[in-house]
């Protein structure tokens, strides 16, 4: 099958078509005039759909994917409203996730490195803190931090586990701390978010002048997802934006940013987990694959990989 977009010109509308889903603008730019990227539909398993809003969603998106005739940011329209959405990271309980502690926690590790690069210690939120790992390698290194989750199930275990400050709820219901920030992540967090550019903003009014951002995102147009067109693994229901580099780079200089470093994100996960994964999309050879893992003990090893994955670190050059 063809990796290329199907040729559809669209105009996308401001009207909810259905009581569940919405059909929405350019988050970059504002145009309402997309190309249609990948064809879907609005009839998925709905109920599966709805559980699979938590960090470690793993549900293949059958949604249609657009870009942007004027800028080309790649997004989902229609999608599930907001309403839904946020129910389902509010209610949803993930032990998938908290599961894969050790090899979160290693990953993380790495990323603390690269963040001291530009900051050797400081106070650092967490935008999507999930269960509180990142935030847990920075208190370690002698950081203040603080958290924003929106999984009562995820912050509750971030706080009761590592006591790293995290608030259950968004940027939009968490306005204020006590304290500007050094340091805002966002690890894996942009992409599923309604509206990106005003999250960025919020995190630009969190921290100093100065002060950094780091936004973990996949990379659509990295070559393997290229290669992998509509098949690429990080086309989930979970995501509804799909960014490249020069799009992320521009919605962080509208939201007051200059990037000073994109690199490939690497992470570690248990063998038996990235197995897990790959049973969306080749499930035959993801169970063969988990039968020889198994036998051979190798369920729980770490396994260093990259997923085509990009870490940007921005400074912020004006307030908005």
């Amino acid at each position: 099958m063809s990796t290329q977009a199907i040729a559809m010109p669209v105009v996308v509308s401001q009207e909810v078509n259905t009581h569940m889903w919405e059909e929405v603008s350019c988050n970059l730019c504002g145009s309402n005039q997309a190309t249609v990227k990948y064809q879907g539909t609005t009839d998925p398993d709905t109920e599966n759909l709805l559980k699979s809003y938590c960090a470690s969603g793993n549900f293949v998106s059958k949604e249609t994917l657009v870009e942007c005739n004027h800028c080309a940011l790649i997004y989902t329209s229609p999608r599930l409203n907001r309403e839904l959405i946020l129910k389902g990271y509010t209610e949803t309980e993930d032990p998938t996730y908290v599961s894969q502690a050790k090899g979160r926690i290693l990953s993380f590790g790495q990323c603390l490195k690269a963040v001291k690069k530009y900051v050797k210690q400081g106070v650092v939120l967490d935008v999507g803190a999930a269960a509180g790992f990142f935030l847990k390698v920075a208190k370690d290194n002698g950081w203040k931090t603080y958290g924003i989750e929106p999984s009562k199930f995820l912050s509750d275990f971030g706080n009761k586990n590592y006591d790293v400050g995290i608030t259950c709820g968004t940027v939009e219901t968490v306005p204020f701390f006590p304290e500007k920030m050094d340091v805002v992540t966002l690890w894996d967090v942009l992409e599923h978010t309604f509206d990106p550019k005003d999250v960025l903003k919020r995190c630009n009014r969190y921290l100093k002048d100065g002060g950094y951002i780091v936004v973990n995102y996949p990379n659509i147009g990295n070559w393997m997802a290229r290669m992998a067109g509509r098949n690429y693994w990080f086309i989930l229901s979970v995501h509804l934006y799909y960014f490249v580099p020069k799009t992320m780079k521009r919605m962080l200089e509208v939201s007051g940013f200059e990037v000073v470093s994109s690199r490939p994100h690497f992470q570690w996960l248990e063998f038996g987990y990235l197995v897990y994964r790959l049973e969306a999309y080749l499930p035959k050879l993801a169970k063969a694959m988990g039968k020889v893992v198994k036998a051979l003990g190798l369920e729980k090893t770490l396994i260093p990989y990259f997923a085509a994955q990009t870490r940007v670190i921005a400074r912020k050059v004006r307030s908005v």
